[in-house]
């Protein structure tokens, strides 16, 4: 079990930032790779980014490439979003996943607002 809790999520208006958190309660998180998921009111979820579990690779969806950035805190047992120049259009629940060996773990998810 990896036990996952997002924060940082709220409403900023277009064109801002925040950055959101993804804490683990375990110190097996440091094996685990690492992604941010969205999902927006009456949308599919979808992938945002990921990280390894060495940080040797990340990966970002299309839409957020140059604007958002994905960083872990082995140490701290954290994932981060850095999430710049936001859009109305980012506006979801963000949600974070441990994944390893097939096995996933999602946390309850963050909500973030972009008014315009």
């Amino acid at each position: 079990q990896v036990p996952l809790v997002e924060s940082g999520g709220g409403e900023v208006q277009a064109g801002g930032s925040l950055r959101l958190s993804c804490t683990a309660s375990t110190h097996r998180f440091r094996i685990y790779n690492m992604a941010w998921f969205r999902q927006a009111p009456g949308k599919e979820r979808e992938f945002i980014a990921g990280i390894t579990w060495n940080e040797d690779n990340t990966y970002y969806t299309d839409s957020v490439k140059g604007r958002f950035t994905c960083t872990r805190d082995n140490v701290k047992n954290t994932l981060y979003l850095q999430m710049n120049s936001l859009m109305p259009e980012d506006t979801a629940v963000y949600s974070c996943t441990a994944n390893r060996l097939g096995n996933d773990f999602w946390g309850q998810g963050t909500q973030v607002t972009v008014s315009s």
